[in-house]
């Protein structure tokens, strides 16, 4: 009997050893998902901040992007020549020219920039061309003409350059060379 008692004794024990073992692995295991559960509320946390200072950021393009038609009527209103006008008109013009230059001036402080497009090389993210021409005065794909502007909002293009751009016909000119080699 005392030989039982010994025995469930030891085996009490052992379970209960077993036990603890079962209870500390679960610990751990429980641990390390509540380190993630935390590493994953601060990643999105910060995925959240990203995004909301993203959206305040650019908060107002939509608002600016409209108004680029009128700052393109203005740019166009102001390029009247004012030395052939009446007086009455001259000075009309002469506002004009002053809220212009006003209305242009409050969006570049919001962070409107024209992209500067004439002479440059052609670039599908800032430019679209809807023209091309064939100068040899020219290197290929330098933009040739500006025909509406583009804009830059901070750091995003709002709208691309409607371009002219130089297209150097390479078989016109191999063209022209063969036909000069035959003349000679």
């Amino acid at each position: 009997m005392k030989e039982e008692k010994v025995k469930k004794e030891k085996d009490k024990k052992e379970n209960a050893h077993n036990r603890i073992h079962e209870l500390e692995e679960e610990n751990k295991k429980l641990q390390e998902e509540v380190l993630r559960a935390k590493a994953d509320l601060i990643n999105y946390r910060k995925r959240k901040d990203d995004e909301v200072s993203q959206y305040l950021k650019y908060a107002n393009s939509d608002l600016i992007y409209e108004l680029l038609p009128v700052l393109d009527n203005f740019e166009r209103a102001i390029k009247m020549d004012d030395n052939n006008l009446s007086d009455e008109v001259s000075k009309f013009l002469a506002g004009m020219k002053m809220i212009y230059v006003a209305f242009r001036e409050m969006l570049e402080k919001e962070g409107l920039k024209e992209i500067d497009a004439l002479g440059k090389k052609f670039d599908a993210n800032y430019h679209d061309c809807l023209f091309t021409d064939n100068d040899k005065e020219y290197e290929d794909e330098i933009v040739l003409d500006v025909l509406q502007k583009g804009y830059m909002y901070k750091d995003k293009v709002l709208r691309c350059a409607s371009v002219k751009v130089n297209k150097l016909d390479e078989n016109k000119e191999n063209e022209d060379k063969k036909g000069n080699d035959k003349n000679e």
